[in-house]
């Protein structure tokens, strides 16, 4: 009898992974022990408030951590069955870049200012695919071309500060894309755009998602962003993920009180509110300092629904449905706890 092996799909997954920044105000866990996977094929969306972790996160998977002060305290970091956490710094050179790749959150600095945009694009032809710098050359201009630059062979000789926020963006697009990798990290791509240019990003990657057949791990506190491109979604808070849940259960059934805050904050059109003004929920409070989190539950501070529990011990991640985990007192008793 013939048994058909089920092929795996998992390409990246993160598991207890726990990030640690020291200075002398002590010991910043930025991310507590966090685990998520990603498969193949897959856009995987993490969203939160800014200081709750999401670049760190994307940092340590490309091992962009600073050392000190930053340490990957625990956990591991499974990629297409090997653990980055165990490579030298040369074996992970090989791989970022390459198979795993990231566009950073602002373009104007993390091009390099005294380089063309070809020179930087091609330099990923020429470190990771052996090209001659001519060739490179051509490589980024076809690039440059694919992520719908006007007139690329030009643009390739110009510099970051002669070109346009949305091209900015577009350029960092196409060197992350250079080499074909099997991640893409997007890291607030759409941050400090116009809405008619964050609409053609997000055009434009999930284009080139088809094209080049790449995971992508989107990060942004932008729901709306979310709700176009991703399949699933982890909400972080305080270095920790609350909730996690395909994109269609976590817009329709958002159970921790933290998602449901940030749901109720997105504008709607018709809801005003006196004087015509729009009618715009928020969350009270702010973020709490990593230096010195709550006891228990970190949301409890700005919770509506807090309980005396809540204020003493963390709860775990519990199940609500068969991929919807969350992490809140109010779901303890209704499904078997995950960590």
């Amino acid at each position: 009898m013939n048994m058909k092996v089920k092929p795996n799909t998992n390409l990246l997954d993160v598991k207890g992974m726990k990030i640690h920044f020291h200075s002398s105000e002590g010991v910043a866990k930025a991310v507590d022990g966090i685990s998520f996977h990603l498969d193949r094929g897959e856009v995987l969306g993490i969203v939160g408030e800014s200081g709750c972790g999401k670049s760190v996160t994307a940092k340590s998977i490309m091992r962009l951590i600073p050392t000190p002060p930053g340490k990957i305290a625990a956990g591991q970091i499974i990629f297409d069955g090997t653990d980055l956490l165990k490579l030298s710094i040369q074996q992970m050179r090989r791989i970022r870049g390459n198979r795993i790749a990231m566009i950073f959150q602002e373009p104007m600095t993390s091009l390099n200012p005294v380089f063309t945009i070809g020179d930087q694009i091609s330099e990923m032809f020429i470190l990771h695919r052996g090209l001659r710098r001519k060739q490179a050359l051509e490589q980024a201009v076809e690039m440059l071309a694919k992520v719908q630059i006007p007139e690329p062979c030009k643009r390739s000789r110009e510099y970051p500060h002669q070109l346009s926020g949305g091209m900015r963006q577009r350029a960092m697009i196409a060197m992350a894309l250079a080499c074909d990798p099997q991640i893409l990290i997007a890291d607030e791509p759409t941050t400090a755009l116009d809405v008619t240019i964050q609409a053609q990003i997000i055009d434009l990657m999930l284009q080139l998602k088809e094209d080049f057949h790449t995971s992508i791990i989107m990060i942004t506190h932008d729901l709306g962003v979310i709700a176009e491109i991703a399949q699933t979604v982890a909400v972080m808070y305080a270095g920790k993920i609350v909730e996690q849940a395909p994109a269609v259960d976590l817009f329709d059934r958002a159970s921790h009180p933290y998602t449901q805050g940030l749901l109720k904050s997105i504008p709607k059109l018709g809801r005003r509110a006196a004087k015509g003004r729009c009618d715009l929920s928020e969350i009270p409070g702010i973020v709490p300092s990593l230096y010195r989190l709550p006891q228990g539950c970190s949301f409890y501070p700005r919770c509506e629904k807090a309980h005396a529990v809540c204020n003493s011990l963390m709860p775990d991640l519990h199940s609500v449905s068969e991929h919807h985990r969350v992490r809140c007192w109010l779901y303890a008793d209704k499904g078997k706890r995950k960590d």
